[in-house]
């Protein structure tokens, strides 16, 4: 799993809630009571500064993945 310094990714805390966190960082962003208000606030700051955005599930594991910043597997132009 990538979590260098391109990438932001939105975890559950510990304590309840959910965290933003910069990739390989220690404290969190920012936290947020609700998972979808996590996701708002980190997929804004992830596009502002071009990072990798990364979902995890409660359980910790990535459920979803947006490229805000150079993706090395860009989708295929279809023209």
């Amino acid at each position: 799993m990538s979590k260098g310094p391109k990438t932001h990714h939105v975890v559950p805390n510990t304590n309840g809630g959910w965290d933003v966190k910069r990739g390989g960082g220690e404290r969190s962003s920012k936290h947020f009571d609700r998972k979808s208000d996590a996701i708002d606030w980190g997929r804004n700051v992830s596009r502002n500064q071009a990072t990798e955005f990364r979902i995890h599930n409660q359980d910790g594991r990535i459920s979803q993945s947006d490229s805000h910043g150079h993706d090395p597997n860009p989708p295929k132009d279809k023209n």
